[in-house]
């Protein structure tokens, strides 16, 4: 049970697991809106509508809080894609999904770039607990993101995931940066170019075997159809 403000009741409890939601949602959006250093802890509470009794009671310091922060994104993402992976689909309609998910929130209303780059960007020392925060969530994007390529095949999976990551980092620094729609575009076909080359790969891989097998048995395999290229930008005007 959470820790109450007054008594041990569930009544009590609620309000202060309430409390620390309103801090940590208030928070959510001060911080990324505005960074998380020019926000302060009184006016935290006060947007939060608690006291600051209540703020240290559940946080010991703005930076725990800002961790608690990165974290609560860290959980929405994972969640996100978890539901994918749950409903059994396929791993390129995954990656798909996840990236159609980014250019949504690119050409969003108050879209300020990628939460978890900003706050590396605030918090640069490789110790620090954000920092830390941060370099988590985004082992795991990667892990996850590889071991989705390497269900369509395990050739090179680990260089797609990179790139899919590249990709991902590139395309939301430019959506705040420039042209969100542009932005938004060229991360769509540079997936897609991504994809094609890598299920290219398994193609080649499987062409390679059975060739293999044909060249046993004195059987010629017709040559595979490779692709040598990405397409990471939109198409030119007519």
């Amino acid at each position: 049970m959470a820790k109450t403000e007054a008594g041990t009741g569930t009544g009590a409890g609620r309000r202060v697991s309430e409390a620390r939601e309103r801090l940590l949602r208030t928070a959510g959006q001060l911080f990324y809106a505005e960074g998380i250093h020019t926000v302060g802890v009184d006016r935290l509470v006060a947007e939060s509508k608690v006291t600051n009794a209540t703020f240290y009671r559940h946080f010991r310091s703005k930076e725990d809080l800002a961790v608690a922060y990165i974290g609560s994104v860290d959980q929405a993402i994972r969640a996100q894609i978890g539901s994918l992976t749950a409903a059994k689909v396929p791993a390129d309609a995954v990656l798909r999904g996840i990236g159609a998910s980014l250019v949504e929130q690119i050409r969003s209303p108050g879209y300020r770039g990628c939460a978890f780059l900003n706050a590396a960007a605030e918090f640069p020392d490789p110790g620090h607990p954000v920092h830390r925060a941060v370099v988590e969530h985004r082992e795991w994007f990667l892990q996850t993101i590889t071991g989705l390529f390497a269900e369509i095949t395990t050739v090179q999976a680990e260089y797609a995931g990179r790139h899919f990551v590249m990709l991902r980092d590139g395309a939301m620094s430019a959506g705040y940066l420039g042209d969100p729609v542009m932005a938004g575009e060229t991360l769509l076909r540079g997936i897609e170019g991504l994809l094609r080359i890598h299920t290219a790969r398994g193609q080649d891989e499987g062409t390679a075997s059975a060739s293999a097998s044909a060249s046993a048995s004195g059987q010629v395999s017709p040559a595979a159809t490779t692709v040598s290229d990405l397409a990471c930008s939109p198409p030119p005007s007519a």
